[in-house]
């Protein structure tokens, strides 16, 4: 299949324009023949949300606000991020996946941060989750942002089944003294094409670009295949869309290039976690 990353920005706390954005995107795509379109972290929402959280989230099974989100998915799926509120009114920072009219799934973020200027936690609550998804182009595994930081939450992604691991993310603009690289990219990058390699699946990073409270996002989306190599890059800092080819025959070949995914012991892994003194 053919995927589609959207680097965009948001105006935050509108959902419609939001949503008007994401179709503009969305029929950019199909023109392109994509077959999938993945959108950053919060695209329907922004991001410093914050108390307004109460009122952008929404209830997955009852919304009608994602109507045409749902229309446009019968010509291509798509992933985005927005607030989800569940059954007990708790409101979680999540991923969804919309495919064939129907929201199929959603990741809730299960590490929301709150070191530096982070304070999700104090508007989200974790999500406690992770697992592969089955859909139409195999299965994926959905994390959002901070997730992807966690080593454990891929891991459990490519064990359970998937193939293609998708971040969605906002990571903000941090600059380094005396480098001529882009640290952000390029931490990030080593970090995806690692993950890639050492688990033999694709990886898909979208994150968002823009100003949000005086805070700048980045960019540098970017598809990595199942030996490590990036295969698609987008621009730093302004929006932006890439397209790539996933072909789980690269999934196949790679785990049987280097076997160190297929002979991965889980009930040693787990039984040495037992182990831990916690």
């Amino acid at each position: 299949m053919k995927v589609a990353v959207a680097q965009t920005t948001a105006v935050l706390g509108d959902i419609q324009k939001n949503i008007g954005h994401h179709l503009e995107f969305c029929e950019r795509a199909v023109q392109n023949k994509a077959d999938l379109i993945v959108f950053p972290e919060l695209s329907l929402t922004g991001y410093s949300v914050k108390d307004l959280n109460y009122v952008l989230s929404v209830n997955l099974k009852e919304t009608r606000l994602l109507d045409k989100l749902k229309a446009m998915s019968k010509k291509i799926s798509i992933i985005c991020g927005l607030a989800e509120e569940d059954e007990k009114f708790a409101i979680y920072n999540s991923g969804i996946f919309i495919s064939d009219g129907e929201i199929k799934f959603s990741h809730r973020k299960i590490y929301p941060p709150t070191y530096g200027l982070f304070e999700e936690l104090r508007y989200f609550s974790k999500g406690n989750e992770c697992k592969a998804h089955e859909t139409k182009f195999g299965k994926i595994g959905l994390l959002v942002c901070e997730d992807l930081w966690h080593i454990s939450l891929p891991y459990t992604a490519a064990m359970d089944g998937a193939q293609i691991i998708v971040g969605i993310a906002v990571s903000p603009t941090r600059l380094a003294i005396n480098s001529e690289k882009f640290k952000n990219y390029e931490i990030n990058s080593q970090q995806h094409c690692a993950y890639a390699r050492l688990l033999s699946s694709y990886l898909i990073f979208s994150n968002r670009v823009g100003y949000e409270d005086g805070v700048n996002f980045w960019g540098g989306s970017e598809v990595v295949d199942p030996f490590g190599n990036v295969i698609a890059a987008a621009k730093l800092f302004d929006e932006d869309m890439i397209y790539a080819e996933i072909d789980t025959e690269n999934v196949r070949r790679a785990r049987h290039q280097a076997r160190h995914f297929l002979d991965e012991d889980l009930d040693l892994t787990i039984k040495n976690l037992k182990k831990i003194d916690l």
